[in-house]
């Protein structure tokens, strides 16, 4: 696919371990952590989780492989990989749809990496003061402070990027990865300690249909774009690490495993805020000020809180940090694969632009919200819709194409029943979940 020069340079992660941590580090994110204790609070407990897991296989699952599929196949990021494998009299729609999708992973970047920044200042706070030296709203609106840390995180992500596929982003997201997960599993444990904690962990394992049923439709469309956002599908980012690996590996085997890590993590981080929330008296439905406003008030009430809220807020600068990551990298390796510059030329220049870009939601508040809606009421959820109309009709990829490139490899085959499920019922998904956005 493609024939030019460069698909033969093309660089290959070390090994299925990298790449699955590699891909499941973009997955987890803030929405495991941050988003996904409080909707499940709300819309009763696992009552909802049950929900958010069909939605997860009939909408995560096909999306996630597809976007995988298409990285293999072309050896191409996005937009590279929509005009190499589009039908010929079709390329120049498909190419220019590829960097709409594209475009979108400098609008994440331009609000995640300011979040990223919030949560090392917490970590900072806690390992060397003890707790938060100011309440969310302070932090949030100190300008000088925040643009510190989006600058500290811009250029984490650039100089690990310059060192390379392997080298630098297989190798550090790795480690970082193992980190997340053992610092997960003793969260866990500790809170599941706690006095009180069996209440929380009831919440969690006891489906409360009632509370489900009082808002059946608001519920629903929760665990829809829960299911939908929890991936990072949609911007291309899986894109470019498809094409880093072999067909050794069925991806439809892949994708689930990755699913998997993904779901673990959101779940075990259930299993640390229920149980803490239960213990100390704080409503797990207070929204999204659950994290970084009454999660602290738990740590300031704990014994030797100072540890334990550092640890939880390391956790999530980790997530946040493999997101930024890979989402950096997604970018980078676009760009190199479209512009044919040098890795660190690229990634130098990118780390420039994207501080600057994320400087007005730094400076000016309401710009984050926005910059929000936009991207995942509208710009993630059109790109998904675009990534699976092309892999399964003739005049972009073609389901046939799209299925054998899924399958090649030792593993499972990609069932026919989702190739049917791509070319109706997903378009649909993604439709009523963009809708929804706008009408709440």
């Amino acid at each position: 696919m493609g024939g030019d020069g460069r698909v033969s340079a093309r660089p290959r992660l070390k090994s299925r371990f990298g790449f699955l941590m590699l891909a499941a580090g973009c997955a987890v994110g803030l929405g495991n952590v941050w988003r996904f204790p409080f909707v499940v609070g709300q819309n009763g407990g696992a009552a909802f989780v049950l929900v958010y897991l069909v939605f997860l296989a009939l909408m995560g699952y096909p999306l996630l492989t597809a976007e995988l599929a298409m990285g293999r196949a072309a050896r191409r990021g996005i937009s590279g990989a929509m005009r190499e494998l589009a039908a010929e009299r079709h390329r120049l729609f498909w190419s220019r749809a590829g960097k709409v999708i594209f475009a979108g992973n400098f609008l994440l970047m331009m609000y995640y990496t300011d979040v990223a920044g919030w949560l090392f200042r917490y970590s900072r706070d806690y390992l060397l003061a003890g707790a938060p030296q100011a309440d969310f709203a302070a932090v949030a609106g100190d300008c000088v402070s925040c643009t510190a840390y989006l600058a500290i995180v811009v250029a984490i992500a650039a100089v690990i990027c310059l060192l390379g596929v392997r080298n630098g982003v297989e190798r550090v997201t790795k480690w970082m990865m193992v980190a997340l997960l053992a610092l997960l599993g003793v969260l866990a444990a500790k809170a599941l300690t706690l006095p009180g904690a069996k209440e929380g962990l009831s919440f969690c394992l006891y489906p409360d249909w009632a509370r489900f049923a009082a808002r059946p439709w608001r519920a629903l469309f929760d665990a829809m774009g829960q299911a939908f956002f929890t991936l990072s599908t949609g911007v291309g980012c899986m894109t470019i690490f498809g094409s880093y690996i072999g067909r050794e590996r069925s991806l439809a085997s892949e994708s689930a495993w990755i699913i998997a890590i993904d779901t673990c993590v959101a779940i075990l981080a259930g299993l640390v805020v229920f149980p803490a929330c239960s213990s100390f008296g704080v409503d797990v439905t207070c929204g999204p000020g659950l994290i970084f406003e009454a999660l602290p008030k738990v740590f300031a009430n704990m014994a030797h809180g100072r540890i334990w809220g550092f640890f939880f807020f390391l956790f999530l600068s980790l997530a946040a940090l493999t997101t930024v990551l890979a989402v950096f990298e997604c970018i980078v390796g676009g760009l190199v694969d479209e512009i044919g510059k040098s890795r660190a030329t690229t990634a130098a220049v990118t780390g420039l632009g994207v501080f600057a870009l994320s400087l007005p939601t730094v400076l000016f508040a309401p710009v984050l919200g926005w910059e929000d809606f936009v991207f995942g009421q509208f710009w993630l959820p059109l790109g998904a819709l675009f990534i699976c109309v092309f892999v399964t009709r003739r005049f972009g990829w073609g389901s046939g194409e799209f299925a054998r490139e899924a399958s090649a490899g030792e593993g499972i085959a990609f069932p026919g029943a989702f190739v049917r499920l791509m070319k109706v019922v997903v378009p649909l998904l993604i439709l009523a979940t963009m809708s929804a956005g706008f009408v709440r």
